[in-house]
């Protein structure tokens, strides 16, 4: 059975605006994640209910999804549901002292589908080895927006 909630955060110098230039430009996706490597939108700009198809790859597996933004609130959060398999990813932007706080969150509310159970167990590993990956992807994920984030605000300042 799918955790209902994976997370991970990671803190960044920049600002809340120099943070959401970079979650919220989906198409870039392919360069922050180790699995979703691209995101085709569907209509622009990018907002409440856009539609994207995207294309995962593990490994020699390549498959492909399609989710809608079902949570935009600028420079604050932005998430999307996958059709497949419900999950809902999700990017929360919280301001700190010296930045924000982004956190990266997976939830699965309801469980997932009886596919993506099954292609997780016999494909991916079984769901505690696949979780781990992902929550290691997140913390990659969020390394890689830190990076571009505070290379934004550093040719700002």
């Amino acid at each position: 059975m799918a955790a209902p909630l994976i997370e991970e955060s990671i803190e960044i110098n920049a600002t809340a605006e120099e943070v959401w230039a970079v979650i919220s430009d989906l198409k870039r996706m392919g360069e922050w994640s180790p699995q979703c490597k691209k995101m085709i939108l569907r209509g622009e700009p990018v907002g409440m209910g856009t539609k994207s198809i995207n294309i995962n790859r593990r490994g020699v597996l390549v498959w492909p999804t399609t989710s809608k933004i079902i949570r935009f609130a600028p420079n604050k959060e932005l998430g999307f549901r996958v059709a497949e398999n419900k999950t809902v990813w999700s990017y929360t932007i919280a301001p700190t002292a010296s930045g924000v706080t982004v956190t990266e969150r997976r939830e699965v509310a309801n469980g997932t589908t009886k596919i993506s159970s099954f292609l997780v167990d016999k494909f991916m590993g079984g769901t505690t080895n696949f979780e781990a990956e992902l929550k290691l992807g997140m913390a990659e994920t969020l390394g890689k927006i830190k990076r571009a984030a505070e290379s934004s605000a550093a040719r700002a300042a």
